[in-house]
């Protein structure tokens, strides 16, 4: 049965990967990611966690830890395949996954369970917990709800209130703390958190928070110039931190300010449409759970890419470079999707969830 399973995800991947073109996202694509998540929401074990001991009492399994956000494997990818199903509920409210979908997320989104996370979030020694990717997740899922005219979306946001308060607190704090930003592949990448970051923050009108994370952008990335892109990738990212860096000062830069500022930061991108200055990249075993990472890596480039364009002016001459750089990738990250090992299929379906629906380009304000 699990062969069958797997075969079924497979074969419309096959179809795409054999016939070379970028690959349509429609109901029948939407129903391989929400089977993902649905199939790892709930799950348990295996599970690593990130958990400070303070005594006896601390000892638990994770469901009694954090009964909101215990499957997928750890608590920011079952925080991002919460986030995932919203999204294809929003995105195709009639299709066959919507009903299964909205129970996974009534069962985890309840009032009591969000009331254990906060607390849990603001227990000793927790400061510093799922800071910043995870919690960026969280605010991307609050956003996610509180964008969509649903009275189960309403109830959920409302009770989510209390953990994504924490979760502000904490982000906060830190941020005017930090003195230089951490640029890596992984999930410690300050760039990244700062968009998922950002995006919420004006979706919901926090505009104090909206401008504590642009200043932080420009006082980390502004000066920065030629960055090192020749170094990338690292062999466990699946993150670029140089796109990352590109994808969130677009969202504070006017369009004739970010096209300056990325001719300074990244010259390599040429002006003749290929994608060989930026290759796609191969996970040389996917049954790891760090070397599947490059399989992510696929895919967060092309959001990246695609963010990029969408920040340029129309006749900016790097954007048939950009765009085929963004096709590649986008090709060769949707194959890897299959659902195959579970050390990817818990968290790539969200990654192709947020490519697909162009979740970092739209406003929330066109999904309705």
């Amino acid at each position: 049965m699990k062969g069958f399973f797997f075969a079924l995800l497979l074969i419309p991947l096959i179809s795409v990967a054999a016939d070379n073109v970028t690959p349509k996202f429609d109901a029948h694509a939407a129903e391989r990611f929400a089977r993902l998540a649905l199939a790892c929401v709930g799950k348990e074990y295996p599970n690593k966690i990130s958990h400070v001991l303070n005594s006896d009492t601390d000892v638990a399994p994770p469901r009694k830890l954090t009964p909101a956000f215990y499957g997928c494997y750890d608590w920011h990818s079952s925080v991002h395949g919460h986030w995932l199903l919203v999204r294809l509920i929003r995105t195709f409210p009639d299709a066959p996954f919507a009903a299964p979908a909205r129970d996974a997320l009534r069962k985890s989104l309840t009032a009591e369970n969000l009331k254990q996370e906060a607390a849990y979030l603001r227990g000793t020694g927790r400061a510093s917990f799922e800071r910043p990717y995870g919690l960026a997740w969280l605010l991307q899922l609050c956003g996610e709800l509180r964008e969509w005219d649903d009275e189960q979306a309403r109830q959920m946001s409302a009770n989510l209130r209390p953990l994504e308060e924490v979760a502000v607190e904490r982000l906060k704090t830190w941020l005017p703390k930090l003195s230089h930003p951490v640029r890596i592949g992984e999930h410690d990448q300050t760039a990244f958190g700062l968009g998922l970051m950002l995006d919420c923050a004006r979706s919901t009108g926090n505009e104090a928070f909206a401008k504590l994370v642009t200043d932080s952008a420009r006082k980390f990335f502004l000066a920065d110039k030629n960055c090192p892109l020749a170094y990338e990738p690292s062999g466990e990212d699946f993150l670029s931190p140089s796109l990352g860096e590109a994808d969130v000062m677009r969202r504070v830069l006017s369009s004739a300010e970010f096209a300056t500022w990325l001719k300074a930061f990244m010259p390599q991108i040429p002006t003749t449409r290929n994608a060989d200055w930026l290759p796609v990249t191969v996970s040389p075993d996917r049954s790891d759970p760090k070397l599947a990472h490059l399989d992510g890596l696929n895919l967060s480039r092309a959001w990246m890419l695609e963010g990029i364009i969408s920040a340029l002016p129309a006749d900016d001459p790097r954007r048939p470079a950009l765009a085929a750089a963004a096709d590649a990738h986008r090709r060769a990250g949707l194959a890897a999707v299959t659902g195959e090992h579970y050390e990817g299929g818990h968290w790539l379906g969200s990654f192709a969830v947020y490519l697909t629906t162009q979740r970092g380009i739209q406003s929330g304000s066109r999904l309705k």
